[in-house]
């Protein structure tokens, strides 16, 4: 038997004031689009906004439902827009923040099992890193170099090519 140890690097920042001015416009876009979210039984809403590779950028925002499953995150809602346009067109980047009406919002969070797999999956299909920018409205952020860093030991398409 051995071992074996998964681990990634990532930068944190203080504040958005020490982001690049590029990051630091899309994570100001990710979180005014928080407002636009539709989540009245969370009352956690989330923003996304991406950078594609060829300029332009797209925002998504997590739309809730009364039957739970039926939502959709923000990165989900963000990853099928931007297919919807061009399904090979890749994302250089993703900031996502949020905003927590009955809490604090002043730490990075994560996305959820589901936008991980869904962020490496359209990594694979890309062939390009998502850079990931992570905050909430005010406090550090994270800046993780590819999604896929957050679901190691994935599951992937090359597990169903024969």
């Amino acid at each position: 038997m051995t071992t074996s140890t998964v681990t990634f690097d990532f930068e944190v920042f203080d504040s958005i004031d020490q982001l690049s001015s590029d990051d630091k416009a899309l994570l100001e876009s990710a979180r005014t689009v928080t407002q636009k979210a539709y989540a009245p039984y969370s009352e956690f809403l989330v923003g996304a906004v991406a950078k594609l590779v060829d300029g332009k950028i797209l925002k998504g925002t997590n739309q809730e439902n009364a039957s739970y499953p039926v939502g959709i995150c923000a990165e989900r809602a963000l990853l099928a827009s931007t297919a919807m346009l061009d399904s090979n067109i890749a994302i250089q980047t993703m900031a996502i923040a949020y905003h927590n009406l009955n809490g604090d919002s002043d730490k990075p969070v994560s996305p959820c099992g589901m936008c991980r797999q869904s962020l490496h999956e359209y990594e694979e299909r890309t062939k390009q890193p998502i850079r990931l920018i992570l905050s909430g409205m005010s406090g550090k952020v994270y800046i993780i170099e590819r999604a896929g860093l957050l679901l190691p030991l994935s599951f992937g398409s090359n597990n169903l090519i024969k």
